[in-house]
């Protein structure tokens, strides 16, 4: 199988020695983007020239995530326009470190992807950690975006009485010394089984619509990160310390979202754990013109919990704001 539209630098890019996403049409590219980017491409599955707009999508995925997050809804997403998923510094198959694992820095890795893989303005749906990462760079590069899709984003927490499992870990991640200690005692000592299903106990409302083949590939997808340099807890604590500390200055925030200009579909899980449906609602109070869906009995990854109605929510957005010519 051969990428359908070859990347804007292929002397930097070379064919990704692994295949996770495979049973889902994608194949895998390495791009030296200052250190090795691993990123996926959907097939187009039918019109491959649409009439009219054909933006293409990059998906961003969440702290803990990977490329594999969008494997549920990419190959449907790309018929009609090219759709790309990358893995941040630190997660999935690029190797991270302490200082390139920030959310700054892989606001700027994105920005850098879209810009030398990509080469047009694009739309960016993101899933938590990657949907504010998606608004960094609507803010920084208006540009460069045309449309943003936000699923569950990380935003300021309203004052409420949180997930008592979830603020404990956030706390534990926040202070120095005890975050690694937690990580390397607790995390990495959970072989990949457990270690995927924690996960989807955590971010699904209802565990038992985790597809098969999916939790398959990332319990493979957790083996071999086992044996990855650049993929330990230095570089998710990062990520997530910076996370915090972004949503945390929240006049700050919310300037940032005011500031977007694009289409944005907000969609959010209303039985989502680490970012409570409170959350979603602020955001789309004071952003009134966004498009907001909550989706009842979902939680933090509706994109892999309920792939089939996040297809249709974007599918019937993009129709609205990025149609085909009329003829």
């Amino acid at each position: 199988m051969t990428s359908t539209v070859p990347p804007k630098n292929p002397a930097q890019t070379r064919t990704a020695p692994w295949s996770f996403a495979a049973p889902w049409g994608a194949q895998g590219f390495v791009t030296d983007l200052d250190g090795p980017v691993h990123w996926i491409e959907f097939d187009p599955s039918g019109d491959a020239s649409p009439a009219g707009d054909a933006t293409p999508v990059v998906f961003v995925h969440g702290l803990g995530g990977s490329h594999l997050n969008w494997c549920l809804i990419g190959p449907q997403l790309a018929a009609g326009r090219r759709a790309v998923a990358l893995d941040l510094h630190g997660f999935g198959l690029t190797a991270g470190t302490r200082a390139s694992s920030t959310v700054q820095r892989n606001a700027s890795l994105l920005d850098r992807f879209v810009r030398e893989i990509v080469g047009t303005p694009v739309i960016l749906a993101g899933n938590s950690m990657g949907g504010l990462i998606s608004l960094l760079e609507a803010n920084a590069a208006p540009a460069m975006v045309r449309g943003l899709v936000l699923l569950d984003p990380a935003l300021p927490v309203p004052l409420r009485v949180p997930d008592r499992q979830v603020a404990g870990q956030f706390l534990a991640y926040s202070i120095p010394g005890l975050g690694e200690y937690y990580l390397r005692k607790v995390r990495s000592a959970r072989p990949p089984q457990l270690a995927v299903q924690d996960v989807i106990e955590l971010c699904f409302a209802d565990p038992s619509r985790a597809d098969p083949a999916m939790v398959t590939a990332s319990i493979a997808l957790a083996a071999e990160r086992q044996g990855l340099p650049g993929a330990g807890e230095d570089a998710f604590l990062a990520a997530s310390r910076s996370l915090m500390r972004v949503v945390s200055a929240r006049r700050r925030y919310w300037a940032m979202t005011a500031s977007v200009r694009v289409p944005v579909l907000l969609i959010g899980g209303e039985e989502d754990r680490l970012v409570p449906v409170a959350s979603t609602r602020q955001a789309a109070a004071r952003n009134p013109r966004w498009e907001t869906a909550i989706l009842p009995g979902v939680g933090h990854t509706p994109q892999l919990e309920v792939p089939g109605e996040v297809i249709g929510r974007i599918r019937d957005w993009l129709g609205r704001h990025f149609a085909p010519a009329a003829g």
